[in-house]
């Protein structure tokens, strides 16, 4: 009976202390979605308390305002047209590329393969000033192709993709090979349908990357035709007095792709992480 009696302690302290782990991490996009919910005057009131989290009178007028002060539909369709593109692209050209170190042998493979893990190292601000140099010399400043392109080929998409389809058994493609099918087939009707768990960790890495991403299209995006959500929320900071009510709405809506995205796709990107960190 004692032994029962403290498994079951066990497990809710197992889950009592998720449970509080979780609610610290989400408790700033409470606080967010709640502070722009609020009058200008309540934001900052009670930051010591848990009352901070509760509006006491609950309004959309912040949302009307940031919905009157700038274009937000334009600036949420420029930045899904820009981020699906860049998604589309990495999942077509970086599968097969992982296919490719996966699952075939050529000459300078290994040292490819090595290439490819080192340059995994490198962050992406280290090479932001070439990139814009480039971009500049082919005339693309202030266009699609500069905030797509550079972002296309991505190593880390690679070598997941490369370490998924590792374990995908070299069997099946023989069958298919047996069946007539050539490499490309073999890929999009063997080996893409039975890869949604990867395809979709990318998928939620990639657009919460670009999605979120504001230094890259600060330097190349200079008009407002293409602007990005993330550009148009800065502009709430470019006139004083600030308000940050509607800067805690504009984030909210910002917000709420990725949390729409992340609900319903959870469960392929947990898959998808473990899958591919196993085997090495």
């Amino acid at each position: 009976m004692k032994q029962k009696q403290r498994k079951n302690l066990e497990t809710f302290a197992f889950y009592f202390g998720n449970a509080l782990i979780a609610l610290i991490f989400v408790s700033p996009l409470i606080w967010m979605i709640s502070s722009s919910l609020k009058p200008e005057s309540e934001i900052f009131k009670g930051l010591n308390s848990l009352s901070t989290f509760i509006p006491k009178q609950a309004s959309l007028g912040n949302y009307r305002e940031v919905f009157e002060r700038i274009n937000m539909w334009k600036f949420i369709g420029n930045s899904l047209f820009y981020v699906l593109i860049i998604i589309g692209l990495d999942l077509f050209a970086n599968s097969i590329c992982g296919y490719a170190l996966a699952k075939f042998e050529f000459k300078g493979k290994n040292a490819l393969l090595t290439l490819v893990i080192s340059l995994m190292v490198f962050p992406a601000e280290a090479i932001m000033l070439p990139m814009y140099r480039e971009m500049a010399d082919l005339g693309w400043i202030n266009t699609w192709a500069a905030l797509v392109v550079p972002f296309v080929a991505k190593c880390f998409s690679i070598y997941m993709f490369r370490q998924f389809f590792m374990d995908i058994p070299n069997d099946l493609l023989e069958a298919a090979k047996i069946d007539g099918c050539g490499p490309i087939k073999t890929f999009f009707h063997v080996v893409f349908p039975v890869s949604g768990t990867v395809y979709a960790t990318i998928f939620i890495l990639d657009f919460v990357a670009h999605w979120n991403d504001f230094m890259w299209p600060l330097l190349v995006v200079t008009g407002e035709e293409k602007r990005t959500i993330q550009l148009a929320i800065q502009t709430f900071f470019g006139s004083k007095p600030i308000n940050y009510g509607p800067i805690m709405a504009s984030l909210t809506i910002s917000a709420i792709p990725m949390l729409i995205m992340f609900i319903f796709l959870q469960k392929y990107y947990v898959e998808g992480i473990a899958s591919t960190g196993i085997k090495g």
